[in-house]
């Protein structure tokens, strides 16, 4: 195991997009299917939902990088300004650093340390670097889920080949249909409820006259992949904003406030409703597994944290020398599996 993760976090840049390809072909597979059942063929049918996806985002990309990117220019700015509205609740803040301070000079002394100067990458060479970085990852993501969509069955005709007795075969197939199955459903729901959410707070910030309110929409929808910890980031961060855009602190409060009210909603009723017990977590597995892969991986990283725990949990339910483990990953009110019969069997 420890084996395993040293090797994830050394071939990030190899196996990240192998893991966004296979989730991405999952989270399509059943818009895959229903379209071959209406007729169209597999291969044809794949292709087009990866095209597809892959304008999306795209289109999101181009619509959002540019105002992201002014955000970046303007960050000292915006945090001088937030400062000096927020003077009267940070007094006492600065007060404390101020007595921090001249404690330490009476510690250390006056004389300060020679300084080591690293020269850094220019700003070019570092921008050059990360959007090749990213371009690649977003082409074989792009290009294995293309393969996964198209290739239909031929993943599953080749692993009832793999074992010898009709029975082995039955139950490797039954198995794999399970958990693709609900693993597909899970990503497709989950994804579509971001989308709502993103969309609904997107309407919310619009309507308050928030400048860029479409852009909070979309980080909505990718911060909500981060259970718990994705709704307080997004209601600090459009906080700080809201702060800046608007002249009254007190109306620019209620932008977060409405954030937060609507992630709530769709974490406690939402969500729940349309996903259902079988596939609840146990969350401080799952803000666990956010921390680490978050560390490991980054953003990125906490990005497909929750999904491959999913799959991770499916799987564990399925097979019987690892039941135990996915009966602890389940939530408190998630029935377990019958332990003497593998769940895709039923």
């Amino acid at each position: 195991m420890l084996a395993t993760f040293v090797t994830a976090y050394f071939a990030r840049d190899l196996i990240l997009p192998v893991v966004l390809g296979f989730l991405l072909a999952l989270t399509l597979s059943p818009v895959a299917r229903t379209m071959e059942r209406a007729g169209i063929p597999r291969g044809p049918s794949g292709a087009a939902l990866a095209f597809g996806a892959g304008a999306l985002i795209l289109l999101v990309i181009a619509g959002t990088a540019g105002t992201i990117a002014s955000w970046g220019t303007d960050f000292p700015s915006m945090g001088r300004e937030i400062q000096q509205k927020l003077s009267g609740m940070t007094a006492a803040v600065d007060d404390m650093r101020a007595v921090t301070e001249e404690v330490e000079k009476l510690t250390t002394g006056d004389a300060a340390p020679a300084a080591v100067e690293v020269k850094q990458p220019g700003f070019l060479a570092s921008a050059f670097d990360t959007l090749t970085q990213i371009g690649a990852t977003f082409a074989v993501t792009m290009i294995l889920a293309l393969f996964l969509l198209s290739s239909g069955e031929l993943f599953y005709r080749k692993l009832v080949q793999a074992f010898p007795t009709m029975t082995e075969k039955k139950r490797a197939l039954t198995t794999v249909y399970g958990i693709e199955r609900r693993v597909s459903r899970y990503l497709l729901t989950i994804t579509l409820i971001n989308a709502g959410l993103g969309l609904a707070i997107g309407v919310f910030l619009t309507a308050m006259g928030l400048p860029s309110a479409y852009v909070w929409g979309v980080i909505a929808f990718l911060l909500n992949f981060l259970p718990y910890i994705g709704g307080f980031i997004g209601t600090v961060l459009v906080a700080g904003y809201a702060i800046v855009a608007f002249d009254s602190v007190g109306y620019a409060l209620l932008a977060p406030l409405g954030y937060q009210v609507i992630t709530s909603i769709e974490g406690q009723l939402i969500t729940p409703w349309l996903v259902g017990k079988r596939l609840a977590m146990n969350t401080v597995a799952v803000f666990l597994t956010v921390v680490f892969w978050g560390w490991l991986w980054g953003i990125p990283g906490a990005l497909v944290a929750v999904p491959v725990l999913v799959v991770f949990k499916v799987i564990c339910e399925n097979f019987e020398p690892l039941r135990t483990i996915g009966i602890f990953l389940s939530g408190e009110d998630d029935t377990p599996p019958d332990q003497t019969q593998p769940l895709a069997d039923k």
